[in-house]
């Protein structure tokens, strides 16, 4: 099976998580933590800051590790580093999806997520 390990952004303001809505792709329309492939020669951390600075025209700030998920989809096995993250500042452009939302505690489970990406979620809403 095909292997795949990408890097995700849990953006954190105060109480609320920042959540991305798919644009393109078999799961369009599903909800996900910025992010994406880390590439020959990055770290963890540099490929975060490259495809936050390519998906959303931000810069922010890396904190630790939350959770490396491991997930197998139909047709490949996903391994996720999920790193706690600050905006360096609010401006914020959608280059690649359609929509985005600021999520918090009571409204963390409203939008359909990845299942790869739920599979943090309830590490997050501790904290929230």
């Amino acid at each position: 099976m095909k292997h795949i390990e990408v890097v995700a952004a849990v953006i954190r303001r105060g109480n609320e998580i920042f959540a991305t809505q798919r644009g393109y792709g078999e799961f369009k329309d599903w909800w996900e933590f910025p992010g994406g492939k880390m590439e020959a020669g990055e770290s963890p951390q540099q490929a975060l800051k490259r495809e936050i600075k390519e998906e959303l025209d931000a810069e922010i700030n890396v904190g630790s590790l939350l959770n490396t998920v491991e997930w197998d989809y139909p047709t490949f096995h996903l391994t996720m580093h999920c790193f706690w993250c600050e905006l360096c500042s609010e401006a914020l452009h959608l280059n690649e999806h359609e929509a985005a939302a600021w999520l918090n505690k009571d409204s963390l489970f409203s939008v359909k997520w990845l299942p790869a990406d739920e599979g943090i979620l309830r590490e997050i809403e501790k904290v929230l």
